[in-house]
């Protein structure tokens, strides 16, 4: 009895010596092939119980297995520390996997989709609705419709983009100049009253400089209802700006020309960086300039079969990108543009 005892207890520290030795995987499928395979020191250790005296069995069994299952466990606890050893030694040059991961940056929106959506929310809550029209456009909508024919010099306006000059009696094409094609376009199919204001991208053939660019966001509004006057456009315009700019903006009118509206104007802003004393970024006037509007001509109402004995209407345009700059503070329009990420990540 003591005999088999001895053998079992030297089986396991030769056993135990030998897997502290073990360095590597291969080293450790060898050590477990050797001692608890088929083949193995201990599996042939429990294949010869039969063999021995009855009285034996029973405990050389017991410790038998007591042993293999120690080993098991041993086995397990080595291929663990031998993974997390081959681990460290991959990454302990790239990264201290003991530290939380990088932050993940979350998605925006763009300063002039942001802008945008404000705007639009303003207007939404006056009762108007927004419509999209084609930014390829026909010379007839863009120009000619809007009191604008091929010999009118207010063409000279609109740097314009040409996609197909007029041959063979086809109409020319172009990429829209401002949104007000779509005036005609929503009167043409409805009926008033109508309240809409229409954004949308724009083009111009013009070189690129801070305040320019050759494309431009912009928005059309549009009103036509009996009775609308110009006291409601200056209401409007009004609100609008200071749901945008600040409850104490001051705002003002001047009289301007546009073909398509009559009487015409032009409407700004007191600076808010001189509060209307006169600074560098108000051009010393103390007023800074932030859309076009007027009431819509008589002769596009009538054009568009409204009695314009019953209907008036008005109508106005701001660049997005306009209202952007004067929102946050930037002062070279190619910034929203450029993609560089320094810039958008403070939106």
């Amino acid at each position: 009895m003591s005999t088999e005892t001895d053998v079992i207890s030297g089986l396991e520290a030769a056993a135990l010596r030998e897997l502290g030795a073990v360095s590597d995987a291969a080293a450790l499928e060898e050590w477990r092939v050797a001692f608890l395979g088929r083949k193995g020191r201990v599996t042939l250790l429990l294949r010869s119980l039969p063999e021995l005296p009855m009285e034996q069995r029973r405990d050389v069994g017991a410790r038998g297995n007591a042993l293999k299952r120690r080993l098991d466990e041993e086995l397990e606890l080595r291929k663990q520390a031998l993974e997390s050893r081959r681990i460290e030694e991959v990454i302990s040059d790239r990264v201290d996997v003991t530290l939380p991961g990088p932050p993940i940056p979350r998605g925006r929106l763009h300063p002039i989709t942001q802008t945008l959506r404000d705007m639009l929310g303003v207007f939404k809550g006056m009762g108007f609705h927004a419509v999209e029209g084609p930014e390829v456009e026909w010379d007839h909508y863009n120009f000619e419709a809007l009191r604008i024919p091929p010999d009118h010099p207010a063409r000279d306006m609109w740097d314009t983009i040409w996609i197909d000059y007029e041959k063979d009696g086809r109409r020319p094409m172009l990429l829209r100049t401002h949104t007000s094609p779509n005036q005609v376009r929503f009167m043409e199919q409805h009926e008033p009253p109508i309240r809409i204001v229409v954004p949308g991208r724009c083009y111009r053939f013009e070189a690129t400089d801070a305040t320019h660019e050759w494309m431009l966001t912009q928005i059309e509004g549009l009103a036509v209802d009996k009775g609308i006057s110009l006291t409601d456009l200056k209401g409007t315009l009004a609100a609008f700006a200071r749901r945008i700019f600040g409850q104490d903006r001051q705002v003002t009118f001047r009289c301007s020309y546009f073909p398509f509206v009559e009487p015409g104007m032009e409407v700004s802003i007191d600076c808010f960086i001189c509060r209307g004393e006169g600074c560098r970024t108000c051009g010393h006037v103390g007023w800074i300039e932030i859309l076009g509007a007027g009431m819509v001509h008589p002769d596009i109402l009538m054009s568009m079969g409204y009695d314009t004995d019953i209907y008036t209407g008005f109508a106005f345009g701001v660049g997005i990108e306009r209202i952007a700059m004067l929102r946050y503070g930037v002062d070279d329009i190619r910034h929203f543009y450029s993609n560089d990420l320094r810039f958008l990540r403070q939106f």
